[in-house]
């Protein structure tokens, strides 16, 4: 059997331990600043990177370093199997790098999936392949898995201010202004891998709720079998709050949290929060 190697990117946002004990690969996204480029997880911090925006700066994002993915595609032993688990194609050109290295590096094979996501969605991906890498699927076996699980992952946004959406080029400087001073919180989600507006909601909270009974309406009973995350831009107490809220309507789902780094931080700017779930198998 081949060997097979699991490669994301930075905005699955695995904490580094995870991947070093799962022997997770993680191909590193940069922010822009004035020219400067850095590479989150590595030379920028969440912390650091939400304390910039919030002086007004806003970068801008790039993929990772194809040279830097061939490299270190050339030094794995013939006929290894690398499942490349990306950020939606819709808002990066990572998963269509992977296809290029692919027909660069002619001794290993590249099974690229477009997440169609990111964040914590694309971070159950990557922990499913894991799962089954190390139960001794082969490598087809686990994309056809991935790619039937990430039709059913459910997952919603909400921003709490208009202006990064506006500068990121989802919303027009009208629907800004307006959303603004109506205090529109939009539910934003993945469309075709775009991030788009699901509903518009006056207030925070309410957009919040909105999303809590889209869960009502999808997840069965006491959640037994469900995976639910929140997701939240560096203010872990509004994630723990809302957790809490979510495992007293489904106590037996298992919780988990995470961050919108710096790349996807980019998008939604500071105080947003995401809430995803899906039923294991």
């Amino acid at each position: 059997m081949s060997q097979i190697v699991i490669l994301t990117d930075s905005t699955a946002y695995l904490p580094t331990t995870y991947c070093e004990e799962n022997n997770v690969h993680v191909a590193p996204l940069s922010v822009i600043f004035d020219g400067d480029a850095y590479r989150e997880g590595l030379d920028i911090s969440v912390p650091d990177f939400y304390q910039r925006i919030q002086t007004g700066s806003l970068p801008t994002t790039s993929q990772p370093n194809i040279g830097d993915l061939v490299e270190s595609f050339e030094q794995l032993p013939q006929g290894t199997d690398i499942i490349g688990i990306t950020l939606s194609s819709g808002i990066s050109g990572t998963y269509q790098a992977l296809h290029t290295i692919n027909m660069m590096v002619e001794h290993v094979e590249v099974h690229p999936i477009d997440s169609r996501i990111s964040c914590m969605p694309q971070a159950f991906l990557v922990k499913e392949a894991v799962r089954m890498r190390d139960a001794g699927a082969t490598a087809l076996e686990i994309v056809a898995r991935l790619e039937a699980l990430k039709d059913v992952i459910r997952a919603y946004f909400v921003v709490d201010d208009l202006e990064h959406l506006h500068r990121g080029g989802r919303l027009s400087m009208t629907q800004a202004v307006v959303g603004s001073f109506l205090k529109i919180k939009p539910v934003l989600h993945f469309v075709d891998g775009k991030i788009v507006p699901f509903e518009k909601i006056r207030t925070f909270k309410r957009a919040v709720k909105r999303i809590e009974e889209m869960m009502d309406e999808t997840i069965q009973g006491t959640g037994a079998g469900y995976v639910i995350g929140v997701i939240h831009a560096e203010d872990s107490s509004k994630a723990e709050a809302e957790i809490a809220v979510l495992q007293e309507r489904f106590p037996d789902a298992r919780m988990e949290m995470s961050v919108f780094g710096p790349v996807i931080g980019t998008h939604l700017g500071p105080g947003a929060i995401g809430i995803t779930w899906y039923q294991e198998a």
